[in-house]
């Protein structure tokens, strides 16, 4: 059934003088039209009804996420460069088919806000209690001392690691997870904002398992707006994330942030 799906789209790119670029893949916008589409997919991916969606390669954990430049205006005025890993087209839009370190419950608005970094500068927000323009992972609001546990990520080999426990977005805790991505590991940092606090004992070098308990949901740093702030980080290449220091953890430099739907898994 693959095979025969891949050889339909490669059908499709044979029969088409330029096929469809998406936008999470070379950070440009959808074309308009047909006629005057701007490039051929990239290496790995087959255009699929306007979008490029990565095709199985024989590596587990599927192909490596890519990393693209957006930017936009910080509040002072100055244009601010900084890469980030859009979602990927073969991942569900819908952020109700994830699971998540807190138990939504079904009819519940899941997603305050959700991540928005690799919108053009006028779509990211600037709502007047923002204290930062963009937005780089998703608020999920919860009850006030709602548990937080661990969830192992996509393709993660081996149990997590604290990276941090402290002030960051108010009470923050990080975890460090390594995951196979492309045929390689990668080590990608999660980051769990606003808690009323976390879990009792927990230090940082710890190992953490699946379910194990991490905080608890509050506003720490969010006075009056009770919610959990979940960002994922892809670290780059010849970082130590043992070596950062708190700010270093968000910092462009040393991290790229990662649209959580990429690495979160499904729900079954």
């Amino acid at each position: 059934m693959v095979a025969a799906a891949l050889s339909a789209l490669v059908r499709v790119a044979a029969g088409s003088a330029a096929p469809a670029q998406a936008r999470h893949t070379a950070g440009q916008g959808a074309p308009a039209g047909g006629d005057s589409l701007p490039s051929l997919c990239p290496p790995g991916t087959l255009p699929d009804n306007g979008v490029c969606i990565p095709v199985p390669n024989g590596q587990p954990g599927g192909a490596a996420l890519q990393a693209e430049q957006n930017g936009h205006h910080e509040r002072s005025g100055h244009w601010r460069v900084y890469d980030q890993i859009p979602r990927r087209p073969d991942r569900p839009a819908n952020y109700r088919r994830y699971r998540y370190p807190v138990p939504p419950e079904p009819g519940q608005s899941l997603v305050m806000s959700g991540y928005d970094l690799d919108r053009p500068d006028y779509e990211q927000r600037r709502g007047p209690g923002l204290k930062a323009v963009g937005h780089g992972g998703i608020d999920l609001a919860e009850p006030r001392g709602t548990r937080v546990r661990l969830v192992d990520l996509a393709h993660q080999v081996g149990n997590a690691e604290v990276l941090y426990v402290g002030p960051l977005f108010g009470n923050t805790l990080v975890t460090r997870h390594t995951l196979r991505e492309g045929g390689h590991l990668r080590e990608y940092l999660v980051l769990y904002g606003h808690l009323q606090g976390p879990a009792p004992g927990l230090t940082k070098g710890m190992t953490v398992k699946q379910g194990a308990l991490l905080g608890f949901v509050g506003d720490s740093g969010s006075a009056g707006v009770v919610h959990l702030h979940l960002e994922v980080r892809r670290v780059r290449q010849g970082e130590n994330p043992a070596d950062f220091k708190p700010r270093e953890i968000v910092e462009n430099s040393r991290t790229v942030v990662c649209d959580p739907r990429n690495v979160l898994p499904l729900h079954k």
